[in-house]
Formats: C-alpha cells, structure tokens, sequence
C-alpha cells in the first residue's frame, strides 16, 4: 500500500478561530497563529506541515469549511 502525504490550505481570513481543527489533528500539523485576521480572529495555519497524513480530520470538523486537503501519494 502506498503511503500518503498531505498538505492543507486554510483561507485565513474566513477562519474563526475556534480550534477544532487543532484539537482534531492527530498529528499536531495544525496551530493558531499569533497574528490575526482582518476580523480580529487568530487564524489556523499548518504549523508543522511535514507532519500532515492528509486525513481530512481537520477539513471535515471546520464549521466554515475554510481547510482544503491535498493528498499525494509518495
């Protein structure tokens, strides 16, 4: 069986925040940033992206549905 890499894509300025994602992740890819958007939240972003298996975890939990994951075969 093939192994998968994955890769995500958060549209930062529709992120709330509100850490699913981060909860979900069993990797630990996921962090809040430290910065903040244009309304005020701080944001999710891959802190750790060589970690990502591509789940989907984190995409299938958001509210907002702003996480995109990409998966490769390797």
């Amino acid at each position: 069986m093939a192994k998968v890499k994955g890769s995500i894509v958060v549209d930062i300025e529709k992120c709330k925040g509100c850490e699913l994602c981060v909860v979900t992740c069993p990797t630990k890819t996921i962090a809040l940033a430290a910065e903040v958007n244009g309304k005020g939240y701080h944001y999710a972003y891959p802190a750790n992206p060589e970690l990502c298996i591509g789940c989907t975890n984190c995409a299938t939990v958001c509210p907002d549905g702003v996480i995109t994951v990409y998966r490769m075969k390797i």
